[in-house]
């Protein structure tokens, strides 16, 4: 079982981030404020439910919340200043959009840059240990998919409402063959360098 907070008594906002490993569409994240008597025993990291229980579990969290923001980075954005720092900067945008300001922050991976004063602990694979950081892991993965099921109307060639912009053969066949779009990651590795890629 997740728990609720890494330190008892403070205001806690827990964060993740979706789509960093993404070819195309931006960072998202979310930041997420949970009450100390939230309970969920579905509730886990995003990555381990499936698409069904994570839009089954948004509306709980939004609902049960103290506070809860997304924030994101576009596909430009990264390519002007690289994806970890994206994660990072979306992170904050989300945190700055949070309604209630917490006393803590706690982040899913190894890496962070304080925000606004606020002290903050990284933890390793904390999407599955903290509820809060679990919350913000679902909420960032379903709106990024929502944002990548959008543009898949435009693009459909790509696949992503299938592959949501990651690496798949098929999306880097599709590249190869259709070139890149707007919402492409220029600085990433999109095909095969040996390969020719239309631009």
């Amino acid at each position: 079982m997740l728990l609720n907070n890494l330190k008892v008594g403070v205001i806690e906002a827990g964060c993740d981030e979706a789509g960093r490993g993404c070819l195309a569409g931006p960072v998202f994240a979310a930041a997420v404020i949970l009450p100390d008597d939230f309970k969920s025993e579905l509730l886990n990291d995003s990555k381990k439910l499936t698409e069904k229980q994570r839009y089954d579990l948004r509306p709980i969290i939004e609902s049960a919340a103290i506070a809860w923001a997304v924030g994101c980075y576009s596909n430009e954005e990264i390519d002007e200043v690289n994806i970890l720092n994206a994660s990072i900067f979306s992170m904050h945008r989300a945190l700055a959009k949070l309604t209630i300001r917490p006393d803590h922050i706690i982040v899913d991976g190894n890496r962070f840059k304080l925000f606004e004063n606020i002290p903050h602990t990284t933890i390793i694979k904390g999407d599955g240990k903290y509820l809060s950081i679990a919350a913000a892991s679902i909420l960032a993965k379903t709106y990024r998919d929502d944002f990548m099921d959008s543009i898949d109307q435009q693009h459909p060639q790509y696949g992503w409402r299938q592959n949501k912009g990651y690496p798949t053969k098929i999306h880097r066949e599709a590249i190869q063959r259709f070139g890149i779009t707007s919402f492409h990651r220029k600085s990433f590795k999109l095909v095969d360098p040996q390969l020719s890629l239309k631009f």
